[in-house]
């Protein structure tokens, strides 16, 4: 028999990683303050009335043709390199996965990010993840960007739990995500899930695995834990931490509760269909 799958989803900038991943490598690139850059991707968003995603990766785009700079797959995988992770993160996937196969679950790793899915293949951690949901370029045939390929704006992130959910990871097939599908068929349920986050941007998929009995959690830096603060007094989160992923932090010791809570629920619920099945038999 198959092992339960509990799958853990991850935002990636200042949840898993100290600031936005662009700040690292790419806009010092650009011989640009940070601070310079997201203004301009702002200001040009307000100003068409864009999507704040599809804006900043057009200027992205836009940048480096002015720069004259080139904007390819290496140069950005190349710039995740420069990524800097949170304490216990590059431990924290095996460490966590050895202790879900202690509970007799198997343990998934996604991401779902509005940042740069080519940045986080540089970032030394892509291979931990079965899937990484986050925006990523088109390339032209002298392997120049020149179009999103896919983007993850802050309330689309909720279609990849749903993808999570039904195991439909090809963001190209809609069909199947949309298809009609018994819960008790569907590959990671809802209750199986654990979505963590820092902030406002991950609201909705928060709100979602409350309201389908899942677990959410924001991690903090000390800069930003009065508004993880209010996410946990207004009811979107249960639970908040410091972003510290190391063996002997709250929040390992908390995942490990929720592993096996989730874990004795699943062989609860299994028992419970046995006995069914064998009544319903005679």
């Amino acid at each position: 028999m198959d092992r339960p799958i509990i799958a853990i989803m991850y935002d990636f900038d200042k949840t898993l990683c100290t600031k936005d991943m662009q700040d690292y490598g790419f806009i010092p690139s650009l011989e640009m303050q940070t601070s310079e850059f997201w203004k301009k991707a702002n200001d040009f968003g307000a100003q068409a009335e864009m999507d704040g995603v599809l804006a900043y990766l057009y200027t992205m785009i836009e940048e480096c043709k002015r720069k004259g700079l080139p904007l390819t797959r290496e140069s950005l995988v190349d710039n995740g390199r420069c990524i800097e992770l949170y304490p216990g993160v590059k431990e924290w996937f095996d460490r966590i996965n050895l202790y879900g196969a202690a509970q007799g679950v198997q343990i998934e790793h996604y991401v779902i990010s509005s940042g740069i899915k080519e940045i986080i293949e540089g970032s030394g951690i892509a291979d931990k993840f079965t899937k990484i949901f986050a925006c990523e370029f088109l390339y032209d045939a002298d392997g120049n960007a020149m179009w999103p390929k896919t983007a993850v704006n802050y309330t689309n992130k909720t279609q990849f739990v749903y993808r999570i959910n039904k195991g439909v990871l090809d963001i190209s097939n809609d069909t199947d995500l949309n298809r009609s599908m018994p819960d008790d068929s569907k590959r990671v349920p809802f209750t199986n899930m654990i979505y963590i986050g820092d902030g406002l941007s991950d609201v909705p998929c928060m709100k979602m695995m409350k309201a389908y009995g899942g677990c959410a959690i924001a991690v903090y830096q000390d800069n930003n834990r009065e508004k993880v603060e209010e996410l946990l007094v207004g009811d979107r989160v249960d639970f908040i931490f410091p972003a510290d992923y190391s063996e002997k932090g709250k929040l390992n010791k908390t995942v490990h509760n929720i592993i096996k809570k989730m874990a004795i629920n699943d062989e609860l619920n299994q028992e419970n269909a046995r006995q069914l099945k064998e009544i319903k038999g005679k």
